[in-house]
């Protein structure tokens, strides 16, 4: 039976491939991706997760001694990050070779890591650099735009195994040597040579690697994966499985221009465009073609003939190329009329533009005066083995695929990954693909992404046969500590898998989805890695300890039960509850009562309330959950501190005896 897009709420629009046409290079050379900021306040601060430290390291040898990084001793970096390396390795084994790429690995203390697998973190562009995902998004420190200074990572993807952010291609960072690459054959090429002196410095032959990106890395991730599949050499290009999240796969015309207009309407009532402008766009979608074709081809399964390409609307060879059809970029500017600080990469942002330490990239982006670029201090460099007179920049303005020359007119000479067989082959060979979207992404609408895919065939069938959001996105219900880090929990979006590929959207995620939404990033990895079976899977986060998931009546409180009043302060401005003063709350066994005052047992129970959340109100055991909710809901609103006094006693919590007096509106 087939399912069609249109019929549904399904207006992120997308569709097509065919052959390569420049609109999504183009794109991505007018817009390269910004920066997130993270927007929720932190709490008072607790105290911060310690690094484990290692007494001997499995990956200190004489070959990698010299690209030890002392973890404390990273400028602005208050804390030690724990053991890492980084610096320059050629991209061949010619002992001349001028041209080396910038890394920088964090060994992993979990004994699950070991030394027999790694994960490789790519940054898009083209030409953008790796370690701004490392800062701004899964690495073992952040420092986010507009925050005051780096903080622990709570989701780091170093808490679940081996990873290593690579500057890639030549030209881009650090990386050193002048570009010589116009297409993703040669540039997995050079990777696959700098990857195997990689393997060699650190001894780490046999090892499982999974290579994931986001953004541009949609043409990177597949085309390297592909260059290991060919190179068939165990040693050094064991592959065991892809994830790339906001991806460029397929044809730039079909993911952006032909699906902008249903994803306007989507989320109408945030880009609030008056009722002439909408009908405009409404009509350039339909005189371009665009709502016929994907009420053609948006199809679950899609149809077996191979999508016709659609005219790229920046091309001279275009008989409309006045722009006629050029709807994303008129959407665009229709945007920024309505919000000044619209974010194409997370459509929620407003006013003001935030201070990044990574410098100004994009249209929005804001620099100080005097402020300096973090990676271009001469003590960071010095700190991180990088080159002294080297200028670092987020996004390279000479052309990687250009030879260097920033006024070259050349650009990667590929076809997308879903328009040619690369991604089938990965999908093929690994069976373990993943590929994911943030709803929150205008860049790259969702859908534009998907029906790229169903352009695509393998595993002997073309594109999903069923519309693959039947599922829902779990990220486990968790206590956060760490205040500058913050994850989402629960229900966070949809996702669906066939014939080893598996899709996923998240509601409120942007462009750089672990950035956004650092769970359910976190839960992909151990998706990815095969810690846990799917993106639905009601468990503990793999290196969460504790029951937080289960009957309510059996959760481990034990475990964290002393951070309950830490939890309490952050939860109280969200209710409007304002307590006077703090209580002293010392540590205490678990089989012992805590003792706070009833000026605060409200918002206490309110942490208690937050911790038995339940995701499926149709499951038998989770139902207790929601009578124990109903019953603090209840009592709350009755002001009936008895009731929440004896429940809190169940906890082991006492509240005290005396009046509540110690609570404010706000």
């Amino acid at each position: 039976m087939r399912f069609s897009l249109i019929s549904t709420l399904l207006a992120f629009g997308t569709l097509s491939q065919a052959a390569f046409n420049k609109g999504a290079i183009n794109a991505f050379n007018r817009v390269h991706p910004r920066r997130y900021d993270e927007r929720r306040a932190a709490a008072p601060a607790p105290e911060q997760p310690a690094f484990e430290k290692r007494s001997k390291s499995k990956f200190l040898n004489k070959h990698s001694e010299k690209f030890v990084v002392n973890g404390s001793a990273i400028p602005e970096v208050k804390f030690d990050v724990g053991e890492s390396y980084a610096g320059l390795l050629p991209i061949s084994q010619d002992p001349d070779e001028e041209r080396k790429l910038y890394f920088w690995f964090f060994p992993s203390t979990n004994p699950k890591a070991k030394k027999e697998e790694v994960v490789i973190w790519l940054n898009g562009g083209p030409g953008c650099s790796s370690l701004s995902g490392l800062l701004t998004e899964n690495g073992p420190f952040l420092w986010q735009e507009g925050t005051l200074a780096p903080v622990p990572n709570t989701y780091s993807w170093t808490n679940l195994t081996n990873v290593i952010w690579i500057e890639q291609p030549v030209g881009v960072g650090y990386s050193q040597g002048k570009p010589n690459i116009t297409n993703e054959v040669e540039l997995g090429k050079q990777f696959i040579g700098f990857w195997k002196n990689f393997i060699d410095t650190f001894e780490l032959k046999g090892a499982t690697t999974y290579i994931t990106g986001e953004s541009y890395a949609g043409y990177y991730v597949p085309y390297i994966a592909d260059a290991f599949i060919t190179a068939n050499d165990d040693d050094y290009y064991k592959l065991g499985g892809v994830a790339i999240n906001d991806p460029i796969i397929g044809d730039g015309t079909l993911q952006q221009q032909a699906v902008i207009f249903p994803y306007i309407e989507y989320w109408s009532n945030l880009f609030y465009l008056n009722q002439t402008y909408t009908n405009a766009l409404r009509w350039t979608h339909q005189h371009c073609g665009y709502e016929k074709y994907l009420k053609k081809y948006g199809t679950f399964p899609p149809p077996e003939e191979k999508f016709p390409v659609l005219p790229d609307p920046y091309a001279d060879t275009n008989p409309k190329s006045n722009y006629t059809c050029d709807i994303f970029d008129w959407a665009y500017s229709a945007a920024l009329d309505s919000n000044p600080c619209f974010n194409i990469y997370h459509i929620t942002d407003t006013c003001p533009h935030v201070y990044s330490q990574l410098g100004i990239v994009n249209q929005g982006d804001y620099s100080p005066p005097g402020a300096k670029v973090y990676f271009n201090r001469t003590d960071v460099k010095k700190a991180l083995n990088a080159p002294i007179d080297q200028t670092w920049y987020q996004c390279t303005p000479n052309k990687v695929f250009g030879f260097g020359d920033p006024n070259s007119n050349r650009s990667d000479t590929s076809l997308a990954p879903a328009q040619n067989d690369v991604l089938k082959r990965v999908i093929e060979h690994t069976n373990n693909t993943i590929i994911g979207v943030g709803r929150l992404d205008f860049l790259l609408p969702p859908n534009g992404t998907l029906f790229a895919i169903q352009n695509a065939t393998w595993n002997g069938k073309k594109g999903f046969q069923k519309y693959p959001q039947d599922k829902e996105f779990y990220v486990p219900f968790h206590i956060d500590y760490n205040g500058g880090r913050l994850s989402e929990e629960g229900i966070v979006g949809q996702w669906g898998e066939e014939r080893g590929l598996t899709w996923y959207e998240v509601q409120l995620a942007g462009h750089e989805l672990p950035g956004y939404t650092a769970g359910a990033g976190y839960r992909v990895v151990e998706k990815l890695l095969g810690r846990i079976k799917n993106l639905g899977t009601i468990e503990n986060f793999t290196t969460q300890k504790g029951n937080f998931q289960g009957n309510p009546h059996e959760r481990d409180f034990s475990l964290h039960i002393t951070q309950l009043e830490s939890l309490a302060f952050q939860l109280a401005p969200i209710f409007f509850l304002q307590p006077t003063s703090k209580p002293t709350l010392s540590p205490t066994p678990a089989d012992t009562t805590l003792e706070i005052s009833t000026a605060h047992c409200t918002v206490t129970m309110l942490a208690v309330r937050r911790s038995l959340r339940t995701p499926d109100p149709n499951e038998p055991y989770l139902t207790e959950g929601h009578d124990v909710i109903d019953m603090i809901d209840q009592a709350i609103k009755k002001d009936d501190h008895g009731k929440l006094r004896d429940m809190a006693m169940e906890i082991g919590i006492d509240c005290g005896r005396e009046d509540d007096a110690g609570l404010t509106l706000v």
